[in-house]
């Protein structure tokens, strides 16, 4: 059995850290790594809690299986976004206007 605070607290570290990259970068790809690891932190969150607990159904485990889904198709349409819009404007700065403004 594992003590639940080494894992809470990486989970912590992680979604902490992504949430800058998220709020603090003005880079598509930086923000979209940032999105990626609040996900790893969902993922282990689900793991560490379903370890924890006595399901038969192993719900933790299946739910991180959907989590690491949707962080694939995720990734691959964002990454489409990023670019069509690079080639449309020849960078990926979140912060500087689009050619219809």
């Amino acid at each position: 059995m594992i003590h639940a605070a080494p894992p809470m607290i990486v989970v912590g570290l992680l979604f902490g850290i992504g949430l800058y990259g998220v709020l603090a970068r003005r880079n598509a790809v930086l923000v979209l790594i940032g999105v990626e690891l609040m996900l790893a932190a969902a993922g282990l969150l689900f793991v560490t809690v379903g370890s924890l607990t006595s399901d038969a159904m192993r719900a933790g485990q299946v739910m991180t299986i959907f989590v690491i889904t949707i962080a694939a198709a995720e990734i691959a349409v964002a990454l489409g976004v990023i670019l069509a819009v690079f080639r449309a404007r020849g960078n990926v700065d979140m912060s500087q206007p689009g050619e219809s403004e």
